[in-house]
């Protein structure tokens, strides 16, 4: 039954990171009322969707005030170098609609995502700037653990130069770049992705 109803915890996680929850509660602590304001939350939901999120570990309650876990304050604040919700975004946008249709996908053999229609995947996801951006932030948010490691176990002192292929917004770059001030580099990526990886 757990595995069956796996949606319902994995969905409102996916809500709470959509919403930007974590990220204001990274400002002040906050009670239903104000919280309920800010995200225009009904008022028939929005407790047990706060409480909800106590109960799966991810907030926390006391005296009807809620804030973060240490967990969710460092993954799941936007502004934080070690958020990593950009894939849990394209979790809740793109991927969740997407598995509703996994059965199929068991019969055909068809994908389920952009391409299902007969498209190129990758011109369809670049297609509209937030997709492509979207789908930038989740590369870098399931990267960024990856590039503090390389940045920290790599032997970068024996190095005075790196390049990253296809670095999306340039996780490792930047994290090599603020733990080695010795190296230069860079990153090669498709031209779409340019503007983003600037920005």
């Amino acid at each position: 039954m757990q595995v069956g109803f796996g949606f319902w915890a994995s969905k409102t996680l996916l809500s709470a990171v959509e919403l930007g929850l974590f990220t204001e509660l990274a400002k002040s602590p906050a009670d239903e009322k104000s919280l309920a304001k800010k995200f225009n939350l009904h008022s028939r939901s929005s407790r047990d969707f706060l409480d909800a999120l106590v109960s799966m570990g991810m907030l926390s309650r006391n005296d009807g005030v809620y804030s973060n876990t240490p967990d969710t304050d460092l993954f799941l604040d936007r502004n934080k170098p070690s958020y990593m919700g950009g894939m849990m975004e394209m979790c809740s946008r793109r991927l969740y609609g997407y598995w509703s249709t996994f059965t199929e996908a068991l019969h055909t053999g068809q994908p389920q995502n952009e391409a299902k229609p007969g498209g190129d995947f990758f011109k369809a996801l670049y297609a509209s700037p937030e997709g492509l951006k979207g789908f930038l932030k989740a590369m870098t948010g399931l990267s960024l653990g990856s590039a503090m490691a390389i940045a920290a176990k790599f032997p970068w002192d024996k190095y005075k130069s790196f390049i990253d292929v296809g670095g999306a917004q340039g996780a490792v770059p930047v994290q090599l770049a603020l733990a080695h001030k010795h190296l230069t580099g860079g990153e090669f990526d498709l031209p779409e992705v340019g503007p983003i990886f600037e920005e």
